[in-house]
């Protein structure tokens, strides 16, 4: 019991020190992955990046997790949700909040499962919050990007090449579209072809929307065409496909909120149960058999929710 007492300390501690320290070295930092993103896209005399190299010799500790590409995701998650911080930090506060986990569930209760789903609950709240940041991020993006066609659409009729209309971006959108197009330009300034900065922006921010302009962009330097026509009737497809998911999503809304009510319903009842009748439930919370059987319910549970969270979620 002390051990668990001092191992949650540590980590609640030794956590928010980091977290402090992360917020104290923003500025650099930043600046330090700003200039990682404009080198990005360098290419040496044998095709490969050089950042890339530079990080392959790094990471030969934990090769066999970037070849099942589990690293690589969640380095590419951080860069999409907007979070500039390195991977060890995360991966570090991962295994922290683990370690808390581990020590509140012996706090908690004696059965080292719990302890270990507790763990594991925990450990697992900062991959949700970069996937919430990134989702935000990337709606955020699919916002701006029809109104960002129309000033460049307006830009180029009146006479102006693509890159002096994707600096009025800069100046009239703010975070994410705006920052993005800002990287983009410095890449191109430092030498970096723009369909090729439009591409590296796409891994960024991974938008069928936008990879639309990016191919635009791509065959008007290849071939050449009216660049302005296109990029007008791509924001009109834009605007279309936007204005279809949200019908989508109305139209779900009834089928989604019945699957949540219905995953979540017998913890509900139990909860009832236990709170009116506790004698209803004693022998599930008391009994070894009770036990297993409550476990077995949990993960039934979880696992039908997934399921019926995935069948209702809209495609498009």
């Amino acid at each position: 019991m002390d051990l668990a007492i001092c191992l949650l300390v540590f980590s609640v501690v030794f956590g928010t020190g980091l977290m402090l320290v992360r917020q104290r070295e923003a500025v650099p930092e930043r600046a330090y992955r700003n200039l990682q993103r404009l080198t990005h896209g360098s290419v040496d005399a044998d095709g490969d990046s050089i950042m890339n190299r530079r990080r392959a010799k790094q990471r030969e500790a934990l090769s066999w997790l970037y070849r099942m590409n589990l690293l690589r995701l969640l380095e590419n998650s951080l860069w999409q949700a907007g979070i500039y911080m390195r991977l060890s930090d995360l991966l570090l506060i991962i295994v922290l909040m683990f370690g808390a986990g581990i020590a509140l569930g012996q706090l908690v209760v004696a059965d080292p499962l719990i302890w270990f789903g507790i763990g594991c609950g925990m450990a697992s709240l900062p991959i949700i919050y970069i996937h919430i940041r990134r989702k935000r991020r990337l709606k955020a993006f699919a916002l701006q990007l029809p109104y960002a066609l129309d000033l460049l659409k307006s830009s180029l009729e009146a006479g102006h090449s693509l890159m002096r209309g994707m600096q009025v971006v800069v100046q009239e959108f703010g975070d994410p579209l705006g920052g993005e197009f800002r990287t983009v330009l410095e890449q191109t300034r430092i030498g970096l072809p723009l369909p090729r900065a439009l591409e590296d922006m796409l891994t960024r921010v991974p938008e069928d929307d936008f990879r639309l302009l990016v191919v635009a962009v791509k065959v008007q330097a290849e071939v050449g065409s009216s660049l302005a026509h296109i990029i007008e009737r791509l924001a009109e497809i834009v605007r279309t496909r936007q204005r279809l998911q949200a019908q989508i999503l109305a139209l779900t809304a009834q089928s989604r909120l019945s699957g949540m009510i219905v995953g979540l319903l017998p913890v509900v009842m139990l909860v009832v149960f236990s709170v009116l009748q506790p004698s209803y439930t004693y022998t599930l919370f008391h009994d070894p058999t009770g036990i297993k059987l409550v476990k077995l319910a949990l993960g039934l549970d979880v696992l039908a929710f997934l399921i019926i969270r995935h069948l209702l979620r809209p495609t498009y």
